[in-house]
């Protein structure tokens, strides 16, 4: 089964060689690679063309999320074609593989697997990643949260329902919206792990939260949240997370993060329903709720028989890929 890599990226020069670098290393080897660049003006685009990858320019003024991944499924020539952020890198080498191996069931239009974050990761957000992202694996989901930094979908399903190219964000939860009432299935796979790099000013983080709850208003327009649900959801996340951190060893270290992303995700996300609509509580709870006083996993543990990507090897040390196609650089206009 021929998969097509999809990767969106503006000014990612600290992030895509080591992206790249953990796909040359996967185990499935049937795999084309394209980059969606929206007008990088680092060294984007000459990192990623040092490896077999296609890559196409599309003006800033141009960039929606949903039109840049039409765009990438459009050149796209794989049966499955898989989603992934500049800014993460699988873990293991059969990152591929656990995406695939779902959609064996016809009926799964889409999966997306298990994100983490590294040392500099926030530790609110952290607790972010382990509450979206559990550590056991669901075949048959019947919500439709999925996130695009790591999933996949059957082309042949994209091409009937392509993604809204007006939307300021959440065009994945649009999508499987979409899908799920088509009759068709996600699944979510633990085993797909990536590491997500997020290095956000609070300002970055309160327009993240703010964009997609703008986002959220038009997939589900009756859905609501109020300086009620801002005030409660801050509350008892701020709670939850500080009892981690003093668990941890961390409280005095952490506290003030923990109070500056929890604002600037609930102030973000107020603010995005204010500009006009309640989320579904099963949603609200998917997106806000804390998971909980139960202690999960949060550090990463290599599984038994499963090959890690080695990152000690990369550009840095002088690997190069040598391929006719490599760094085919397309301007879409």
């Amino acid at each position: 089964m021929k998969i097509s890599i999809v990767i969106r990226c503006y000014n990612e020069e600290e992030h895509i060689g080591r992206l790249l670098t953990g796909i040359m290393q996967q185990t499935n080897k049937d795999v084309e690679i394209i980059v969606v660049d929206s007008g990088s003006v680092d060294a984007t685009v000459a990192i990623a063309s040092q490896f077999p990858a296609r890559i196409i320019s599309i003006k800033p003024e141009e960039f929606s999320f949903g039109r840049a991944l039409n765009i990438g499924c459009d050149a796209s020539t794989g049966e499955i074609i898989v989603f992934a952020s500049a800014h993460v890198y699988p873990v293991y080498c059969d990152w591929l593989e656990k995406l695939a191996m779902y959609f064996i069931d016809e009926n799964v239009a889409l999966v997306y697997g298990k994100q983490r974050g590294n040392d500099t990761t926030r530790y609110s957000e952290q607790h972010v990643f382990a509450k979206w992202f559990p550590d056991d694996a669901h075949p048959n989901q019947e919500n439709p949260f999925c996130n695009n930094a790591n999933a996949a979908v059957r082309s042949s399903l994209w091409e009937r329902y392509r993604y809204n190219e007006t939307l300021t964000g959440l065009e994945d939860l649009d999508w499987a919206n979409r899908i799920i009432s088509s009759g068709y299935r996600i699944a979510y796979s633990a085993e797909a792990e990536v590491i997500h790099v997020h290095t956000e000013t609070w300002q970055s983080v309160f327009n993240r939260y703010r964009r997609e709850a703008i986002a959220m208003k038009y997939i589900l327009p009756q859905e609501r949240f109020s300086i009620w649900d801002f005030a409660r959801l801050f509350f008892s996340n701020v709670v939850h997370d500080s009892y981690h951190a003093a668990h941890d060893g961390v409280f005095l270290k952490e506290f003030k993060n923990i109070l500056m992303f929890r604002m600037m995700q609930f102030w973000g996300t107020y603010r995005g329903y204010a500009q006009k609509g309640p989320v579904s509580s099963r949603l609200k709870e998917k997106f806000y709720y804390p998971k909980g006083f139960s202690r999960g996993r949060t550090r990463l543990r290599q599984e038994e028989d499963r090959a890690m990507v080695d990152y000690t090897m990369g550009l840095n040390n002088g690997t190069r890929v040598n391929n006719p196609d490599s760094g085919k650089h397309l301007r879409k206009s």
